[in-house]
């Protein structure tokens, strides 16, 4: 196995609380995709006149930026990393 071929990826959880609004999911998995994340699982629950949802991504870049730009969102009302792990895959 070439180590040149392999590339580090992180997976994370975030726990997110937003309002509903139309088109408001929408611009959460925007944001996750141009920061360049993917998102691997989503589950969403909606509570009251919030959603609740949970979302395991993978990326190489660091979840902070991320979390901070889905924070700008106005229907964000928070945002939780509920934990991070380290994964290799193969590039070849």
């Amino acid at each position: 196995m070439n180590p040149s071929s392999e590339i580090t990826s992180q997976s994370y959880t975030l726990n997110c609380r937003m309002s509903q609004e139309a088109a408001a999911l929408e611009r959460l998995c925007r944001v996750v995709r141009v920061r360049g994340f993917r998102i691997s699982k989503m589950a969403m629950e909606s509570v009251g006149d919030s959603l609740d949802i949970l979302l395991t991504l993978e990326g190489s870049r660091p979840v902070a930026m991320l979390q901070s730009q889905l924070e700008k969102l106005h229907t964000v009302a928070g945002v939780e990393l509920v934990s991070d792990t380290m994964s290799r895959s193969r590039t070849a």
